[in-house]
């Protein structure tokens, strides 16, 4: 590969009025430097990004009802531009109380899954649906709408009748704001209590801000971003967290108020209907932590508001070990089966995943009136991970997941609470995609909890279905005596279909189908008579029927090739890509090709080189998508494999040999099958991506040129551990250097476009990373262009900023990748 140094940098900062930018530059081609302002990209690419998008879609529990809405996407600078507040690691609306740049879909609709018939809800064309909540039997729902200057509650039948509630505005920002109570008549809602304006701020500083810090524990750098910094700061959290709790009745609109207002981040009604576990936060409120580390209080209240019982007192959380897990209660919740019992898991290893100790959490009962000693139900070998629990529908059953950090390993046990017995029903590698046997298929009991949904001894089971030739999605029934599993539906290798949900008994259930060249949409399946059928084939013939008849918005798109190209690296680890390419393709005929991945890290080669993705999905292009470059005549690499193999606490030490190795590997077989030409590659990858991107300009000759977003550059900025990298820079030195590209940017020389929202609030990513990488760049003689997007956080997400970047990946690639060859460099040194 020739390698190209070129004298030249352009730095381009766009700003939001008048729309214009700066541009300071040594350039030797003035055609990437001249345009002022917001840009577009071709027509062709602009027909795509604004196409109408598919709708959002709700499935009722029992599946008689989807309830559809057409997303909200992009939109403008100005509103990204808009007032927020920055608040203990919360983006907040000012307006809305609710995040700010949230959307929601218009045009909401019911359609019955029998017979697809179309039902309008009468909600203003100026509101938008942000979520739904169902009762059990479906026949009825409750939308959280957004209005210009307020979040509202609304109630509706499967008949499509709908009424607001009227003089209540929803708090979102803590916890869902809408809840069906158990007796599935009443809600559960966070209200916006009365209240007088926003604090403002004092006309000047009360004070300098200070930071203390003695003798504390490493933080993860993860928690630093977002932070309060001053006592005004600390107003304007409480002012828009603080949520009263309502009970309300949506027939008669009639309002209960329950206990004080306060920051509530938990409010959940028993299966009984008779308590209410609470967890508020307390103050003073930390400058150094975000709200998730607050202190809080977890108790138990009557359905009057009254204390019953404090079950927790906990402190502020701002030393837990790096990767680690506070102390005290976490994950209290109720038992399904049970009227009223808490369950919760606690740490037996002061929160530190490395301690040495025979079991790492246990598993915590508490049982109404809540006033004796909690009684301990299991203990783990390994950490329990509370959100992939759930409880059988009968008896005490609950299935427990562990997991092994070094191994990267789950475990999944089934306990008897009330027996007091467990045992290991089956193990897995967690990146094992191809062994992987789904999640558990859930569903709601009468009072509203979810529950597993089984068959007798078996329960069922619905996955991705990863094979070497791509996903095929299953529903499968796993014996909780065996572990055996019978695949009832499996998806055929040429489409792409999933389980959504039980259509009221087990025969019938909800089926998004699509393919490359058909639209996704929804049928009502039946199963039918048994069949013999191969080994990990589905046992059961099945029947359709449309519900749906969602159109093609880009047909222009159906022309694009897709593939799964299997390779090795130097090795032998096995690896993949998926192949796209443009429309009118000739085969045999060498094109540019931008190569687009995001290392991950395993545990071995076996997992790391599993296929991913299936291409049979239905190409859709969003945002700033590097599939766009399928359109202006390039091939595409996409989800190229790029595996970081090792232990938790290795895997870094290795990085850039492994990566420059992976991506040698895809190079290589692209050339190989005659589709790629060697000497026009681009590289292109944002955050972890764009790590990448700067690492293998800076150490191999492969690529032509590269486009860095939002990406993390020197990782010494990060000294207390990134992605799954738990050792402090102090303890791993050499390793946080050698995967740092700013340390070697004057090997950097390629060209490089380096992307990146102003206002990244993502910990490792901050804004200046690519500032100074960019200055290292260009300070090195290295051929540079730097563009910073006003407002726009770690994705970008305004039109103009899409459209933008579009053009400026386009243009960056058609000069230095698509025409390579034809731009004469300075000082060039062609090998």
């Amino acid at each position: 590969m020739k390698r190209i140094i070129m004298k030249s940098v352009i730095l381009l900062v766009l700003t939001v009025v008048p729309f214009t930018m700066a541009a300071n530059s040594v350039a030797s081609d003035d055609s990437l430097h001249t345009a002022t302002g917001w840009q577009s990209p071709p027509d062709e690419i602009l027909n795509v990004l604004h196409a109408p998008k598919l709708p959002w879609v709700w499935t009722a529990p029992d599946g008689e009802y989807l309830l559809l809405a057409d997303p909200v996407t992009y939109p403008s600078l100005a509103e990204l531009a808009a007032p927020m507040h920055k608040l203990a690691g919360i983006r907040i609306n000012p307006v809305l109380n609710s995040y700010h740049g949230e959307h929601g879909g218009t045009y909401p609709r019911l359609v019955r899954a029998e017979d697809g018939t179309t039902t309008p809800l009468a909600i203003p064309t100026d509101a938008e649906v942000l979520d739904v909540a169902w009762t059990v039997d479906g026949q009825r729902f409750a939308l959280t709408v957004v209005y210009d200057n307020h979040i509202s509650l609304w109630v509706g039948t499967a008949e499509g009748k709908v009424a607001r509630i009227e003089n209540m505005a929803l708090n979102p920002l803590m916890d869902i704001p809408v809840k069906w109570l158990p007796d599935q008549e009443n809600l559960l809602v966070y209200c916006i209590p009365e209240r007088g304006p926003a604090p403002m701020p004092p006309a000047i500083p009360a004070g300098p801000e200070i930071i203390e810090g003695e003798g504390a524990s490493a933080r993860s750098t993860y928690e630093a971003r977002n932070l309060l910094e001053t006592a005004h700061d600390d107003a304007l959290f409480e002012y828009y967290t603080t949520s009263e709790l309502v009970i309300v009745d949506p027939v008669n609109s009639k309002v209960k108020v329950l206990g004080e207002p306060a920051p509530y981040t938990l409010a959940e009604i028993s299966p009984s209907g008779e308590y209410l576990l609470v967890q508020r936060l307390v103050g003073p409120w930390s400058h150094e932590v975000a709200w998730w580390r607050f202190a809080r209080e977890i108790e138990v209240w009557d359905l009057e508001g009254k204390l019953v019982a404090n079950i927790a007192s906990l402190p502020l959380a701002d030393e837990v070990p790096v990767h680690g897990e506070p102390m005290g209660p976490r994950s209290v919740s109720w038992r399904p089966t049970a009227p009223h019992t808490l369950f919760w898991v606690e740490a037996l290893d002061g929160g530190d995943p490395v301690a040495e100790v025979p079991h790492r959490d246990r598993l915590m009962r508490l049982e109404a009136p809540f006033t004796e000693v909690p009684q301990e139900a299991f203990r783990a070998e390994h950490r329990i991970l509370p959100w992939h629990n759930a409880w059988g529908a009968e008896d005490g059953m609950l299935m427990l997941t562990q997991y092994e950090r070094m191994r990267r390993w789950r475990y999944v046990w089934l306990l008897d609470v009330d027996e007091g017995t467990s045992r290991l029903w089956f193990d897995l590698d967690e990146a094992d995609r191809y062994g992987d046997p789904g999640n558990p298929v859930l569903h709601p009991l009468p009072n509203g909890h979810l529950v597993l949904r089984q068959k007798g001894n078996a329960v069922y089971f619905r996955g991705s279905g990863a094979t070497e030739q791509g996903d095929r999605p299953f529903l499968d029934l796993r014996s909780l005596k065996t572990g055996e599993s019978e695949h009832l539906f499996r998806c055929e290798p040429d489409r792409y279909e999933y389980f959504v949900a039980f259509a009221g008994d087990e025969d019938r259930f909800i089926l998004r189908s699509e393919s490359a060249v058909d639209v996704p949409n929804y049928y009502l399946a039946t199963f039918g008579k048994k069949v013999n059928a191969a080994v990990g084939e589905p046992t059961r013939a099945l029947n359709r029927v449309p519900i749906t008849q969602f159109e093609d918005p880009t047909p222009q798109l159906r022309e694009i090739e897709k593939r799964i190209i299997r390779y090795e690296r130097e090795d032998g680890v096995p690896l993949s890509f998926h192949l796209h390419l443009p429309p009118d393709y000739v085969e045999g005929i060498p094109l540019p090709t931008v190569v687009y991945a995001y290392p991950q890290e395993y545990s071995g080669a076996a997992t790391a080189g599993q296929v991913r993705g299936s291409t049979q999905r239905f190409m859709r292009l969003y945002g700033a998508s590097h599939l766009y470059f399928l359109l202006q005549g390039y091939a595409v690499l996409d989800q190229t494999a790029m595996p970081m193999l090792g232990d938790p606490e290795t895997t870094y030490d290795t990085f850039v040999p492994q990566l420059v190795a992976d991506a040698e590997a895809a190079v290589a077989k692209a050339v190989a099958i005659g589709v790629t030409d060697p000497e026009r590659i681009g590289v292109i990858g944002h955050s972890h991506g764009g790590l990448m991107v700067a690492n293998l300009l800076a150490h191999s000759d492969l690529f032509r040129a590269g486009i860095a977003r939002s990406g993390s550059y020197n990782k010494t900025n990060q000294p207390f551990g990134f992605q799954s990298e738990r050792r402090s820079l102090f303890d791993a030195r050499d390793a946080y250097i050698q995967l740092s590209p700013t340390f070697f940017a004057d090997q950097v020389n390629e060209p490089i476009l380096i992307i990146h929202g102003n206002d990244d609030s993502n910990p490792g990513t901050l804004t200046f990373q690519s500032e100074v990488f960019f200055e290292a760049v260009r300070g090195s003689g290295g051929t540079a262009r730097l563009v910073l997007l006003p407002f726009e956080d770690h994705g970008y997400r305004a039109r103009e900023s899409l459209e933008h970047v579009l053009w400026e990946q386009l243009r960056w690639f058609d000069n230095y990748v698509y025409d390579a060859g034809t731009v004469t460099p300075q000082n060039s040194n062609l090998e």
